[in-house]
């Protein structure tokens, strides 16, 4: 595959493409990625180091349908901006559905597959999908626009039909999405798309309990009895991260983590190796809820530690207790952000159920870029009304937070 290095913001700068993230600095791809002056990630799933553990496990590889491309923009022989990409051939794993929309297309005679994708594998969560530098001359929005051009170019120039940025940033999908009731063409426009997640925002909670205050008196009870009752049984709840995670536990998370991925997707789209990896590379930026009894450890909830957000990702168990999934993967969560001092926790994909945890309902954003005009005006159209129902949903749901809607309530 190629790319052109004619989408490039100025004369002197170059595109390319990397097929293996380990062939590029892993502090020049994370300097655009936002690391701050301590390698603090900004966002944990941007970081080279995350990255990296999926294709060297080989998780994210051409083998499980995911083979990377990714994107750099240099000057001068200097790293500038950065786009995590890879070449699919199906639509596993991104949690944004477009199976429809390859159905469609196939019946109407068109090839779907293979499409490109700006995204983290297996990774609902938002965030940046074309990375710029934020300490140079040239402002990060023009950066930002030659990536995302040079992207949709290596689509039209490679035969791709498709290039999808999942869960990008509100920023992102104003600035590179086509305007209202327009048209893409190969100048990197993209048409924009809506869903919804549900977080969890911190307003300055002390603990817990003040954040329970915030609740409606029957919610709050509600709470408090599932809190008691998923640890009646004598569940004992630990919270780790950093050197207190030890190669022990992810032997019993692994076996979590099989069980909750044959279920949902029909196989873990994480290796066993990349937990051995996350061991080595990735203590630091993971929480690991760990849940035992009777001296056994029975269930696990894995979270992520962003800057100013805790990301909820896997949960698994082998014992079932009630309120336990409640407990392990959303109080928890609430528990550590408000000790971190963070100001949210990203709870992952769907589930209404967390709307009465005090998670609300929040728009989730991608852009996509359609090579074939009559299927792009087809997505386009369609995508105008899924946009409206959405805001409708998220409107509905908003009015239905179990917060306090009035003094004393």
């Amino acid at each position: 595959m190629t790319s052109d290095d004619s989408a490039a913001p100025a004369a002197e700068a170059s595109l390319r493409l990397v097929r293996d993230i380990r062939d590029i600095d892993p502090a020049a791809w994370d300097r655009c990625a936002g690391a701050d002056g301590a390698g603090r990630p900004e966002n944990p799933f941007l970081t080279h180091r995350f990255l990296a553990a999926l294709e060297e496990s080989g998780s994210a590889s051409a083998k499980t349908g995911w083979a990377p491309h990714h994107l750099v923009l240099e000057r001068e022989d200097d790293i500038i901006g950065v786009a995590p990409l890879y070449v699919k051939g199906h639509s596993q794993g991104e949690y944004v559905f477009d199976h429809g929309w390859a159905e469609a297309f196939m019946r109407a005679g068109g090839r779907y597959y293979p499409k490109l994708q700006a995204s983290v594998p297996f990774t609902p969560a938002s965030g940046r999908r074309f990375l710029a530098r934020r300490d140079l001359d040239l402002s990060e929005e023009r950066i930002e626009a030659a990536l995302a051009r040079g992207a949709c170019r290596i689509c039209a120039e490679n035969g791709l039909s498709s290039l999808h940025a999942t869960f990008c940033t509100e920023g992102e999908w104003r600035r590179l999405g086509a305007p209202e009731g327009g048209d893409t063409g190969d100048g990197g426009a993209m048409l924009r798309r809506q869903d919804q997640q549900f977080h969890w925002q911190n307003a300055g909670y002390a603990s817990f309990d003040a954040f329970l205050e915030s609740l409606a008196s029957r919610k709050r009870k509600q709470l408090r009895k599932e809190r008691e009752k998923a640890l009646e049984s004598g569940v004992e709840i630990l919270r780790l991260t950093g050197e207190a995670i030890e190669p022990a536990h992810w032997e019993a998370f692994w076996r979590f983590y099989q069980d909750t991925g044959m279920r949902k997707w029909g196989q873990p789209y994480l290796t066993r190796a990349f937990f051995d990896i996350a061991q080595r590379d990735l203590r630091e930026d993971m929480l690991l809820v760990m849940c035992r009894r009777e001296g056994r450890w029975i269930a696990g909830a894995l979270n992520f530690i962003g800057r100013d957000a805790l990301y909820g990702r896997y949960w698994g168990c082998e014992e079932d207790h009630p309120f336990l999934h409640f407990e392990a993967c959303y109080y928890q969560a609430i528990d550590a952000a408000i000790e971190l001092g963070l100001s949210r926790v990203e709870a992952g994909a769907q589930g209404a159920h967390k709307l009465a945890r005090g998670y609300a309902p929040k728009p989730t954003y991608s852009l996509h870029w359609i090579a074939e005009p009559s299927f792009r005006a087809a997505v386009s159209r369609y995508l105008r009304q899924e946009r409206a129902a959405v805001a409708e949903e998220i409107a509905y749901l908003s009015e239905r937070t179990p917060f306090k809607k009035c003094a004393g309530e």
